[in-house]
């Protein structure tokens, strides 16, 4: 069974940085893909980054490109997303997902991270 553990929120002021982490488990991971997603209260589940499991394919929502990097440990089956130069709308609910390389659709999800960037 697939299990996602995410790590690493907080709460930081404006301008400040945080790393998050993914650890994955009980899969064989590079068939998978990799994502993290977001969602604020009152706003509807966001792309943020993704990336396959070798760590030469990214890509970015544009609320990310720019200010978040993600990578991947894949001997230590971690993900990371790399939050640089918060702002207060970067507020939410931060989600780590997995999915099979040639799928559409995320199928794993963790429990959730929360970060808040105060002003």
């Amino acid at each position: 069974q697939v299990q996602l553990v995410e790590s690493g929120g907080g709460q930081v002021q404006a301008g400040g940085s945080l790393r998050l982490s993914c650890a994955a488990s009980g899969g064989t991971f590079r068939n998978f893909a990799m994502g993290w997603f977001r969602q604020a209260p009152g706003k509807e589940r966001e792309f943020v980054a993704g990336i396959n499991w070798s760590g030469s394919t990214t890509n970015y929502g544009d609320s990310a490109k720019g200010r978040f990097i993600v990578s991947i440990d894949s001997p230590k089956s971690t993900v990371y997303l790399h939050l640089n130069t918060l702002k207060p709308e970067d507020t939410a609910v931060y989600y780590c997902a997995a999915k099979y390389i040639d799928s559409n659709e995320y199928h794993y999800w963790g429990q959730g991270t929360q970060v808040t960037v105060s002003s």
